[in-house]
């Protein structure tokens, strides 16, 4: 059998597994990890990060981190009741917690949990510029995109694996077989990057689509990425090297899906944005 037809089988085998499905997209995604597993994991870290680091639990900033992840929640759980996913989010156990770093980031983990770092905090500038974060991270937790990078992972490894006992039952010199397993991590790491970008890029529309629900204006959202690209003095890397889309394609994105955002909303009864 030739090797590529060995690595066809192999990845089709292990995308049979176990499959979950996006709600978002009705797509079937492999999930070589279930929930079950990885939700309390999950957990687990959480809170060793929070106890590892300084959260801030009293004041109007930790009040408005829960109550913007809060509407966010609400409006994620209207939307996948009115699209057929009753009981989706059964297994999550929602928590916003905001960390006192000048980290300028934000992140969630499956099941649900979410933390900012106050470092981010003058970047959103406002509540509707973290009301687009939480949407973005509260994306990421329930397009499954934590389980999606793990399996792929996974996967990435194990068909590197027969890949090496393919190459190894060949009359190719070792220098050869070295120079395509070199080729071999070098093409897997920017097929795992591309589908980080994926995730961004989807996450951004799905974030801007439940801060619209919750009741927020997406209309200037773009401006949170003119923000970011400022804070980092337009250092980004190329494109091919990034796990996120550029400054300038998430600013285009968020310009053409305000006005669909909007419509979402209307769906729902929401006229007026705060």
């Amino acid at each position: 059998m030739k090797f590529k037809q060995f690595t066809i089988i192999l990845f089709s085998v292990l995308m049979l597994v176990n499959c979950n499905t996006n709600p978002f997209t009705g797509k079937n995604t492999i999930a070589l990890v279930s929930n079950d597993k990885l939700i309390p994991m999950s957990f687990q870290q959480y809170n060793q990060v929070l106890e590892e680091s300084d959260v801030v639990n009293e004041g109007a900033q930790a009040e408005m981190i829960k109550r913007v992840g809060n509407k966010i929640k609400v409006a994620a759980e209207r939307w996948l009741d009115a699209n057929g996913y009753e009981g989706y989010t059964k297994e999550y156990n929602w928590e916003f917690s905001l960390i006192d770093d000048d980290i300028v980031n934000a992140w969630a983990m499956p099941g649900g949990k979410v933390a900012f770092y106050t470092g981010i905090l003058p970047v959103a500038e406002h509540e509707r510029g973290v009301a687009l974060i939480m949407g973005h991270e509260v994306a990421h937790a329930l397009a499954n995109h934590g389980q999606q990078r793990m399996s792929k992972g996974i996967a990435s490894q194990v068909v590197g694996a027969a890949g090496a006992i393919a190459m190894s039952q060949t009359d190719l010199s070792p220098e050869a077989q070295q120079g395509f397993m070199m080729a071999y991590g070098l093409g897997s790491q920017g097929l795992i990057m591309a589908y980080s970008r994926k995730h961004e890029t989807e996450a951004d529309r799905i974030g801007i689509m439940l801060m619209a629900i919750a009741g927020y204006d997406p209309t200037d959202a773009y401006k949170l990425w003119e923000r970011m690209a400022a804070a980092s003095n337009g250092q980004q890397p190329p494109v091919f090297l990034s796990t996120h889309p550029t400054h300038e394609t998430r600013i285009e994105n968020l310009k053409k899906w305000a006005p669909e955002a909007k419509a979402e909303a209307r769906k729902f009864g929401v006229t007026s944005f705060d």
